[in-house]
């Protein structure tokens, strides 16, 4: 094995095209208008020397290493700036450029540290081989220079460090912040030799500034000047394997580069066609939890949660599990069993569990984490198009010249698509954002929102009708497109609808807390800005109203000719790593994989045949069903795969009281999570890094995860699930997770395409992939959708049952941070707890003024469902009557304030919206304190006895 090897070309590409044809050291070259003369060099594979040119940032110039002889030019122009043109003859190696290139290294080499063989970047740095390059082989300026070298390292970040000394002012670092991130943390500082990279705050250094950690500058320095900590402490890599990150809906690729078994970094993949490079603190930092001492490698049990864990063997866990269930369904019943499948598992390892529940419990109790975040993306999009997925790829954003974000924070929750997004923001797209909160989004280094729609929580239906109403009473429907690939009847029925006064800026606005002017002028600008697209997340879809919601995003785009092509679309961002793949694995009570319901015959009886086992027609139990059977003393067991369902779900008091009622609950995680503390059964999980399988991101792309080291626990997921489905009788004969996408493949029509060999071929696909797209689909209802005519649904506004009063007068939404995902297992036990080390309530000046709050006092949050406290911050980001909080550190629980009110279609609940008290507090409540005494019992291990 080796590592990964990409080229770097020094400046992007160039999208003309027009081509042009010259001659580089007497090679005939041709490439697109405006491609530089240093790219057209590589790409005949002429390497010119470079130190301030990468392909990922512009060209600079500044370096003065790239120079070039063009023939009937004087001088020697940089390569890097200079635009190819035609008939140009250029020369990359003559005598008097192999002299200027020595003489600009002597300079640079002056100045910089000789310490090349104790370095962390010897054997991987650019100035390293750029001394080669040139043939430097003496410096007449000495080696004593005055400057970087006195400077002390900033060891401030707990990924990275910067040494100024061994920096060389090329600015890749500043242009990657601006170019590649669109922080604009750093910047160059004072002139001449005092010249200096910035983080630019007081203390100045990293952590102190507004760097976001992406480590967009540790790729791009070319020296050890910012070089991983990790990197340091191991040493150089040697190999790499190309996988997926199992964080946020993305789904960026990685190149992990290793020593033996051990991670050395985590580097984002040029190649990958979600992140084009790109990466996060998350994906490209926070891998420390594979190795985190909390992390459970043995299998455990327990006959009931006040006893004390017992490490058995493999063997004895997937026996208890076995025979449990059994012992189970033959006392309550074939129906008293079921599953939840994971979000952070692959496709395959989801896939298993939901064949499991079905082909060996015998029912249809199978349900996901998307039921509490995405499902009304799922049931309404395929009703508006027929499918249930957005409609674009990520590349698309590129294109747009309006972009619509609502209900979600791309900047926090999806920060490398927002990366791309602000791009384009910065390249004069137009921006509407719809959020309760002030997201970053609104206003940031050179983006400032036009229209921001600050909504009352729980008025998104009702805000996007009177978008809607606009489009339609002022004439500036697509009447051309609606004629064509929509359902006539059922767009003139929505138009009458929409054109209510009820659905008028001026009535919505005033309920809504949104200024009408700001409803028109958002309207006007999304119809006819050009390419439109909208982005969505969890502030639509947890909502009693999600579905409608969503399909009141479906009807905008269809009214506006906003679908099938390129800049334009209906677009869910989502929240965990394989949301959408879990969905599309079958893991819905009412569906099979692919969205067929399960009463459908023909698709019950393929997957009856191929699997040998009869299939019950009867959708089986959501999530929220699954709990009030538990407690009605029906539901008895629940095999919980990569989920904490008792810190993510709503109303927690509830959860636990349902997890208490069941007589055997099995958690297949990394650690002893939330749900764990009412556990009788622990099969410890495996990380990504341990498995081979697929993942599904947002954009539908389906990449490869690929194993790079052995399981600590001893078991893939996958392995584990068949292990269960043989003790209870229904074998699963899978060698390879390459064998279960094969079927995968054979039993879902948007998969039929799909095997191993194609995505190590290609790289990934995005579904459908099948004999119409063998390829792929990257952009969805290109001349016509998936059901046939658009269906145009009525969204009529009905407001939530949950509302304010006297004893709850203010609105709580929840959301998530850059820097944590989802519960926190992972990254709560990584060095990003030194940015997020608990949850905070945000609070608006004037709440806060009327209940006597200060910034970092304790309060208590108190719903119907329950209470809890945490610390206040203080901000004008959330409106009088709105607070806001994350839901990342079990020590809050935040869920524990959440109601059971859900979306009308799914059970999706309705986080977003819940009507609360803020009040002065000493400290934690004694919910949270009995809550925390508990699960510190919970979580004992016995000491096994010395043999």
């Amino acid at each position: 094995m080796s590592l990964v090897q990409e080229t770097d070309y020094g400046t992007p590409r160039s999208r003309a095209t027009e081509e042009v044809r010259l001659t580089i050291d007497g090679q005939t070259v041709i490439v697109p208008v405006g491609t530089s003369i240093m790219r057209a060099a590589m790409d005949a594979g002429i390497k010119v020397p470079k130190l301030c040119a990468t392909d990922s940032v512009e060209a600079f110039g500044s370096c003065r290493l790239c120079l070039v002889e063009i023939a009937g030019r004087a001088g020697t122009p940089a390569s890097c700036t200079t635009p190819v043109a035609p008939g140009m003859v250029v020369s990359t190696q003559t005598e008097r450029l192999k002299q200027v290139r020595k003489g600009v290294m002597e300079l640079y080499i002056s100045d910089h540290p000789l310490d090349c063989l104790t370095c962390a970047a010897n054997g991987d740095c650019e100035l390293q081989d750029m001394a080669g390059a040139v043939g430097l082989r003496d410096v007449r300026f000495g080696y004593d220079g005055e400057n970087h070298p006195k400077q002390e390292k900033d060891e401030s970040n707990p990924y990275f460090t910067f040494d100024p000394s061994k920096c060389i002012v090329c600015s890749r670092c500043v242009r990657a912040c601006e170019e590649v991130q669109g922080t604009f943390a750093l910047t160059i500082q004072a002139r001449g030799f005092d010249s200096k990279v910035s983080a630019g705050t007081l203390g100045d250094n990293f952590l102190s500034s507004e760097c976001v950690s992406c480590g967009a500058c540790v790729q791009a320095c070319p020296t050890a000047t910012l070089s991983e900590k990790s990197l340091i402490e191991i040493g150089q890599p040697e190999h790499s394997v190309v996988t997926t990150c199992a964080y946020c809906g993305v789904g960026c690729s990685f190149k992990a580069e290793m020593r033996g078994e051990e991670l050395v970094r985590m580097v984002p993949y040029k190649d990958g066609k979600a992140n084009r490079g790109h990466s996060c603190v998350k994906g490209r930092f926070a891998w420390g939890y594979a190795n985190h001492r909390e992390r459970i490698l043995k299998p455990m049990i327990r006959d009931s949660v006040d006893q004390p864990w017992r490490e058995v063997s493999w063997q004895v866990a997937i026996d208890r599990v076995a025979s449990e269930f059994k012992r189970l369904q033959g006392k309550y019943g074939r129906l008293a069993v079921g599953g939840i499948t994971s979000s952070r598992c692959t496709n395959e390892e989801t896939y298993l569990v939901q064949k499991l529940v079905r082909g060996g419990f015998g029912n249809n109790n199978v349900d996901t984490c998307a039921r509490v975040c995405h499902s009304p993306t799922g049931y309404g999009l395929k009703t508006a198009f027929g499918t249930s997925a957005g409609t674009q790829d990520f590349d698309s954003v590129e294109q747009s010249d309006v972009i619509m974000v609502i209900g979600a924070n791309p900047t926090d929750a999806h920060p490398v698509f927002a990366s791309r997004m602000k791009k384009r923001l910065r390249q004069g797209a137009k921006l509407i954002v719809i959020d309760p909160r002030r997201t970053d989004l609104v206003r940031m280094p050179h983006i400032e929102a036009d229209y921001h729609l600050p909504l009352r929580p729980g008025t998104n239906a009702a805000i996007l009708n009177a978008l809607a109403h606009v489009i339609v009473t002022e004439g500036l429907v697509n009447e051309a497109f609606v004629r064509e690939f929509c359902d006539r009847d059922a767009f003139e029925h929505w138009a009458g609808f929409v054109s209510e006064p009820q659905n008028s800026p001026e009535t919505v606005g005033l309920m809504a807390g949104v200024s009408p002017e700001a409803i028109r002028g958002a309207a006007r600008l999304y119809a006819t800005g050009g390419n439109g697209a909208i982005y969505y997340g969890l502030g639509v879809t947890e909502h009693s109203q999600g579905t409608t919601a969503v399909m009141a995003i479906a009807n905008l785009a269809m009214a506006t000719g906003n679908l099938g092509r390129q800049g334009v679309g209906v677009n869910p961002l989502r929240g965990q790593n394989n949301v959408q793949g879990a969905c599309d694995m079958g893991s819905f009570p009412h569906e099979l994989s692919g969205y067929r319901h399960i009463s459908d015959d023909a698709t019950r009886t393929m997957f009856e045949k191929l699997w040998g086992r009869p299939l019950d027609d009867e959708p089986g139990l959501r999530i929220p069903n699954m709990f009030d059977a538990a407690i009605d003393g029906t539901f008895k067991g629940i095999y919980v795969q990569g989920e904490d369902i008792l810190q993510s779900d709503p109303n927690t008091a509830h959860v636990t009281k349902a997890l208490a009622a069941m007589e055997c609950v099995v958690v297949q995680d990394l650690f002893l999570n939330e749900t764990a503390n009412y556990a009788h059964v622990f099969l410890p999980g495996s990380t990504f890094l341990e498995k081979d399988g697929t993942f599904t991101n947002a954009e539908r792309r389906i990449n490869r995860v690929r194993r790079v080291m052995t399981p600590r626990n001893g078991m893939a997921d996958w392995e584990i699930t068949l292990a269960i489905a043989k003790a209870m009788g229904f074998e699963m004969p899978y060698s390879h997770p390459s064998e279960i996408m094969d079927e995968i493949a054979k039993l879902t029509p948007t998969f039929a395409g799909v095997s191993y060999d194609l995505l190590d071929k290609v790289g990934s696909v995005q579904w459908p992939c099948n004999e119409k797209a063998p390829l792929g689909t990257p952009i969805m209802h290109i001349g016509g959708f998936a059901r046939g005519k658009g269906n145009f649904m009525i969204t009529e506004y009905v407001p939530t049952d949950e509302r304010t009063g006297p004893r709850f007068p203010l609105l709580l939404t929840t959301g998530r941070i850059l820097s944590q995902y989802n519960v926190g297992a992972q990254t709560r036990r990584t060095d990003n707890v030194v940015w997020h080390d608990e949850d905070v309530l945000e609070i608006h000046p004037h709440d806060a003024e009327e209940r006597g709050v200060r910034d970092g006092d304790w309060v208590k949050l108190d719903s119907r469902s329950g209470g809890t406290a945490l610390r206040a911050r203080i901000t004008d980001r959330v409106a009088p009557g709105v607070v806001y909080t994350t839901f990342h550190h079990p020590e809050t629980q935040a869920n524990v304030v959440t109601t059971e009110f859900s979306d009308w279609a799914t059970n999706c609940p309705e986080y977003k919206v819940t009507a609360v008290q803020v009040s002065p507090s000493n400290g934690p409540s004694d919910w949270q304190r009995e809550y925390a005494e508990q699960a510190e019992h919970s979580r004992r291990i016995a000491k096994v006895a010395a043999e």
